[in-house]
């Protein structure tokens, strides 16, 4: 896989939550790269807010109620333009086995496997992303400690063995619905994801 050096390019997005820089990184798709999208003023902390996000075409751009990504990435984008700091895009579609193979799961879930036996059927881990690029982002972005919007246990463990330090976690949680319930029920219960929003929710 190729090294992240520098970035590509850089310039101004404004969006619907605020003013952004944005940083384009090289990844292996040459057209499409990893993204890092940031506050102007995001070094003034000693301690800077980041989101690590995954792409989702169907939930970041079409809003699917099957997941809870899009949610995610719009609390992210909220966050970072209130309190500053970074968001981290990265091209790993799919928990990493791409849009074709992640429709291919959805369905598998509708003949009743969930979320991570769908993987395991097609032939992946339930999981096989990694976070080295961000990693590498991040120190080309000049950030040393970090808080971590996240519910994921293995975007913690990421920085376990690097020069960032990770000095608290910011949980975000969306409220599930009845079509993302058994989804986010599979992240907490067979993948360790730190939700509690789960619980007590009715099925009507």
């Amino acid at each position: 896989m190729n090294s992240i050096s520098s970035a590509i390019v850089e310039t101004n997005l404004p969006t619907r939550f605020g003013n952004f820089k944005l940083k384009a990184y090289q990844s292996e798709f040459e057209q499409f790269p990893h993204l890092a999208l940031f506050t102007e003023d995001y070094l003034e902390k000693e301690i800077i807010d980041v989101r690590i996000h995954s792409e989702c075409m169907t939930g970041d751009v079409f809003g699917s109620a099957k997941c809870d990504c899009g949610e995610q990435l719009d609390y992210s984008m909220r966050w970072i333009q209130k309190h500053g700091g970074a968001i981290l895009y990265l091209r790993q579609e799919g928990r990493g086995i791409g849009l074709v193979n992640k429709l291919m799961a959805y369905n598998l879930q509708e003949d009743g496997l969930n979320t991570r036996e769908a993987n395991l059927e097609l032939g992946f881990h339930a999981d096989p992303r990694n976070y080295e690029k961000a990693i590498e982002m991040l120190n080309d972005l000049g950030i040393e400690k970090i808080r971590l919007l996240t519910n994921n246990p293995e975007k913690i463990k990421a920085f376990e063995h690097t020069e960032i330090q990770l000095v608290d976690r910011i949980p975000i949680e969306i409220k599930p619905g009845l079509e993302n319930l058994s989804y986010l029920e599979t992240k907490k219960n067979e993948m360790g994801h730190l939700l509690t929003k789960t619980n007590g929710f009715q099925r009507k």
